[in-house]
């Protein structure tokens, strides 16, 4: 930021000189002179960038080139199939679909069908009548007294801070209209999650809104929330696909007094979440934490999120549910293309098995168990 407003001053001093060069041509010509002069002594004595002390005044070009180049690759290099996670053209279909405008895509595909990785729906010839409601799955196994019926489509976790207020009011509200759950993400409750949508209260490994002043769990104050009419379903975060084995961080910039309220923690410090659960260590552990967060709530759904790294700790946990007889009411699977505001870049590439193979390896595990129509 200090760049771009440090080049936006020499842009807009270089362009006053030069208007001042058409008015008076002399007096101008020299201005711009004294003026590059100028710059030219300061990159030659300043000590931050060695591309300027050994280029001075040119060496400019550099960083300004470097400081558009995301714009210039936009719109003038990527084409419409291009663009991760999102390409250009589903980016603009979102758009026109927000301002309600053109909601189709003339003239066939633009994709390379013929391609090794080119992926189709199988459709069927005889397609299903329009249903008269939406399609719902009952969520709840025999141990929950209050099973939820949830949309297929929802929205997933993001958590109040790292997004603005008027967002997450936004996002509930809209999970009202659309009779679909919003996940809040381990920051916790705030108000503006309030508005009348259902909720998915997420736990992260900082406790955010039932943490304890040593950054433990506190069960009273889980269950005083737990128990709010809103909250329909609890989800343990265990990991997810851009920081599993990373605890999430809040800035200092960001943690102020209101976040810092809801999250139970102390302001305008940074925060590093624990990389893993204090409250437990293990398989055995982690399901004895699901029967413990379904008694505080009452018998409410009570599951938990993860992004596969080790097959073999997934096989574990589906071992002890069969010897224990505690069974996740859901479980969340997380993929390795997951995002966050909050994660080495190593992490965000490289870390966690993608999200269609690791689903599929979950589901067959479940099933090899016994599980999965449980």
């Amino acid at each position: 930021m200090k760049q771009a407003i440090k080049f936006t001053i020499i842009a807009f001093l270089i362009f006053a000189v030069l208007i001042c060069a058409f008015v008076w041509p002399l007096p101008g010509f020299i201005g711009l002179v004294i003026l590059l002069v100028t710059l030219g002594f300061y990159d030659l004595f300043q000590k931050k960038h060695t591309i300027l002390r050994n280029f001075p005044v040119i060496g400019h070009m550099r960083y300004l080139l470097e400081m558009i180049g995301p714009e210039l690759h936009q719109y003038f290099v990527e084409s419409g199939t291009d663009g991760k996670p999102i390409d250009k053209n589903h980016r603009t279909y979102i758009y026109e679909r927000a301002k309600e405008q053109t909601q189709t895509h003339p003239f066939g595909t633009e994709l390379n069908v013929d391609a090794d990785d080119y992926k189709w729906m199988q459709h069927s010839i005889y397609p299903a009548r329009k249903m008269e409601t939406a399609p719902r799955v009952d969520i709840g196994g025999k141990d929950c007294q209050q099973p939820y019926s949830a949309s297929l489509f929802n929205i997933s976790a993001m958590s109040f801070g790292a997004l603005s207020k008027n967002a997450v009011m936004a996002l509930n509200m809209g999970a009202k209209a659309g009779d679909f759950f919003h996940d809040t993400g381990e920051g916790g409750i705030s108000k503006y999650h309030l508005r009348g949508g259902d909720l998915v209260w997420e736990i992260g490994t900082g406790y955010f809104g039932c943490r304890a002043s040593d950054g433990k769990f506190d069960a009273e104050k889980f269950k005083e929330k737990a128990n709010w009419e809103q909250v329909k379903m609890i989800e343990i975060k265990i990991s997810q696909g851009a920081k599993p084995g990373h605890g999430g961080v809040l800035p200092a910039a960001k943690n102020n007094e209101e976040i810092a309220e809801i999250r139970g923690i102390q302001p305008h410090i940074d925060i590093i979440s624990p990389p893993g659960h204090s409250a437990f260590r293990n398989a055995e552990g982690l399901l004895q934490f699901v029967k413990q967060l379904r008694q505080l709530s009452n018998g409410k759904p009570v599951g938990f999120k993860l992004a596969v790294g080790s097959k073999q700790e997934f096989i574990e946990i589906c071992k002890k549910i069969v010897e224990t007889g505690i069974k996740p009411d859901f479980i969340t699977v997380d993929g390795a293309e997951g995002g966050t505001g909050a994660a080495p870049i190593d992490f965000s590439n490289y870390v966690g098995m993608p999200w269609e193979d690791a689903l599929i390896f979950v589901v067959d595990t479940l099933n090899e168990y016994n599980l999965k129509k449980k």
